[in-house]
């Protein structure tokens, strides 16, 4: 049984109502949902964290290495184009991880073009909406086994 942790970064929170046209329609709960079943019914356990604050979710990396998290699924929102901090501390972490962003990021604005985290993942989903948690998920799950 592994361990898997999704963290989501600022604004994550408001999905469902913050500009569905680019976000989509699904809450973070939605979302959550979906895949703690599916770790659930993979054999797996699962737990999710949600932060508007850089310091709070840099916390919650420190914990997830005490805690022995096997893999996580991570989407800093804002933060995955500014914070050296994050990308620090997902290094510190020494846990595996895929990326994943709701919109495709090479068809926005440039500043959102660069990631701190892409180069140190184990992969990206980029574009594919909610489903590309599932997607992620989906990849984690064949790498844990």
């Amino acid at each position: 049984m592994a361990s898997i942790l999704v963290l989501n970064g600022p604004n994550l929170n408001l999905l469902g109502s913050r500009e569905p046209d680019i976000y989509g329609s699904d809450t973070l709960d939605d979302i959550n949902i979906r895949l703690g079943t599916a770790c659930i019914e993979a054999g797996h356990t699962f737990d999710s964290f949600q932060s508007n604050s850089e310091g709070a979710l840099i916390d919650r990396i420190h914990l997830a290495r005490s805690a022995k998290i096997d893999y996580m699924l991570v989407n800093f929102g804002g933060y995955t184009h500014t914070s050296v901090a994050l990308r620090d501390a997902m290094l510190a972490s020494e846990i595996p991880f895929i990326e994943v962003h709701l919109s495709n990021l090479y068809r926005r604005e440039e500043f959102r073009q660069h990631s701190f985290f892409s180069d140190i993942a184990e992969g990206c989903v980029i574009g594919l909406g909610a489903q590309g948690y599932e997607l992620a998920l989906d990849a984690a799950l064949a790498r844990l086994k």
